[in-house]
């Protein structure tokens, strides 16, 4: 992507929605980052069904930890991989109790310090609770970065450390939520839909897909 379609390009993603917001459902950046290291290889729509069953039982670390593994098992058997997610959530509870006054540090060494949080886990809980710039490369992401030719890179951090570079300041804040919603709704992995995508004029993808054909009348 030429560096002068990447203004436009986010801008169009701007006007289209200004105010971009995670699709995990939380209240304190406690829950957002329990959602969040819950949602590893699962589906956002799958983490909040479970959350919203555990989050009235148990919504802080002590409370989480209180449960137990398998108590907190029992709560999140739907998501995928449930047994490692309880351990690693048990855990980070008690780091968090014990080394954090029950808070969710605001640094990414001390929030990647957590069982079951890695840099992407972090960035989220940077960006969407604190505010800060992050660039947390998921799937889509990594998918929109290098079919657009906005970030090209061979793995997520590369991606991430492209994307740093080349978004431009004022989009920084929300430009990984813009790029998650058009890689999950529009620029989906099989087929992109190129042909109702508003960025398409910025985008180096070629051949851009072409409008499913009608059928014919009878």
């Amino acid at each position: 992507m030429k560096k002068a379609d990447i203004t436009p390009f986010f801008a169009t993603l701007q006007a289209a929605n200004p105010t971009p917001e995670t699709e995990l459902e939380y209240s304190t950046p406690f829950e957002l980052l329990a959602a969040v290291l819950l949602s590893a290889q699962a589906t956002d729509v799958g983490v909040n069904k479970a959350t919203r069953k555990l989050y009235p039982v148990a919504n802080t670390p002590q409370a989480i930890f209180d449960l137990g593994v398998e108590g907190l098992e029992s709560y999140i058997k739907t998501i995928g991989l449930y047994r490692s997610k309880a351990k690693h959530l048990i855990e980070a509870c008690r780091m968090l109790i014990e080394q954090h006054g029950g808070e969710v540090p605001r640094t990414r060494a001390e929030l990647e310090a957590l069982p079951g949080v890695g840099r992407k886990t972090a960035n989220v809980v940077l960006n969407v609770a604190f505010g800060e710039p992050t660039m947390a490369v998921d799937t889509h992401i990594f998918r929109v970065s290098n079919r657009t030719g906005l970030a090209p890179g061979k793995t997520p951090l590369e991606v991430e450390l492209k994307l740093e570079k080349r978004v431009p300041p004022e989009f920084r804040l929300h430009a990984h939520h813009w790029l998650i919603l058009h890689g999950r709704y529009v620029c989906i992995a099989r087929k992109p839909q190129c042909w109702q995508c508003a960025v398409a004029p910025y985008c180096d993808y070629k051949p851009k897909t072409p409008a499913p054909a009608k059928p014919a009348r009878s």
